[in-house]
């Protein structure tokens, strides 16, 4: 079985992602320690922060769905981008006010990697013929025979 480009890029994305979801979401006070040099106190600020992490282990979980099916979801990788680019814009927002500490650039270099790759993606998915303009009903779920989704 020979996996394609994409499908080798978005199961490394979704390594990538998990590997910062097992940092930050198991490991959170450790992890902010790193990040922001300061220890983790707040009970409220703890919640908040393993949270962010936890939709990291989301994002690995939806990059595995579009390994399995680059050109079909699309989608995900789009709500991806728009994360990867808030959390750069964030960590770098940070570290200039003198909030985080030199450690982010590991995450928004390589967030900015990622997210660099997903628009050409992208762009790739844009220029294949009849798939950007093709109307969602055309898109099945490719379930067995009488399981297929219903159009109406």
């Amino acid at each position: 079985m020979v996996l394609s480009p994409f499908t080798k890029l978005f199961l490394l994305a979704s390594l990538w992602n998990l590997t910062g979801a097992v940092f930050g979401f198991f490991n959170t006070a450790f992890a902010f320690e790193l990040i922001f040099n300061k220890e983790l106190t707040d009970p409220l600020m703890f919640a908040i922060y393993k949270g962010a992490w936890g939709t990291t282990l989301t994002y690995f979980i939806g990059y595995l769905i579009v390994a399995r099916n680059p050109m079909k979801h699309y989608g995900i990788v789009i709500t991806g981008g728009i994360g990867k680019l808030g959390f750069i814009v964030t960590l770098l927002q940070l570290y200039f006010a003198g909030i985080a500490g030199p450690d982010v650039f590991v995450i928004v270099v390589g967030d900015g990697l990622f997210l660099a790759v997903f628009v050409y993606y992208l762009y790739r998915v844009y220029k294949t013929p009849g798939l950007a303009s093709a109307p969602s009903s055309e898109l099945t779920m490719d379930l067995p025979a009488g399981r297929q989704e219903s159009k109406a």
